[in-house]
């Protein structure tokens, strides 16, 4: 009884979710190629990673001439973006000396960042993945961050 409960309730998320709802290699794709699109033109050279909403990597791409180390920055952003459900940069300020979550990017194994870059990312109030931009300054990583969430919308209507 209760395993076909259970299975009545799998059914009925994955019956409401429609394609626009999960993170694809496409939508992953385009996000990055929008981003890689503004990092240009500010002058960034930037890796841009894409996840989907367990902080599985869909996507990832280094522009020419971007910092080795930014390629695992970036891809850290997007799995403390979604495992904490909300931007690295607002992370930051928790974890700041004195904040509630000092100290907090000593945990899951190296994996949280804490400067900005990473946005969760959103359809509807369904958590589907998170972007994450490293290569810039702090100020600029946490504008093409909140540049990619900001397009989100733009680019699933478009797929």
């Amino acid at each position: 009884m209760q395993n076909d409960n259970m299975e009545q309730i799998v059914y009925n998320v994955v019956k409401k979710m429609t394609a626009s709802s999960v993170m694809n290699l496409a939508l992953a794709k385009e996000l990055i190629r929008r981003v890689e699109e503004k990092a240009a033109q500010m002058g960034v050279k930037a890796v841009v990673a894409v996840s989907d909403a367990a902080g599985r990597p869909i996507a990832i791409e280094c522009m020419d001439g971007a910092y080795i180390g930014s390629f695992d920055v970036a891809l850290n952003k997007t799995y403390t973006s979604v495992a904490f459900q909300m931007p690295t940069a607002e992370l930051a300020k928790l974890a700041a000396p004195g904040g509630s979550l000092y100290g907090i990017q000593n945990t899951n194994e190296g994996k949280i960042v804490i400067f900005g870059g990473g946005e969760p990312l959103y359809c509807g109030d369904t958590l589907i993945g998170a972007i994450g931009v490293s290569g810039g300054t702090a100020e600029q990583d946490t504008a093409l961050g909140a540049y990619g969430k900001k397009i989100c919308k733009e680019v699933i209507s478009w797929k």
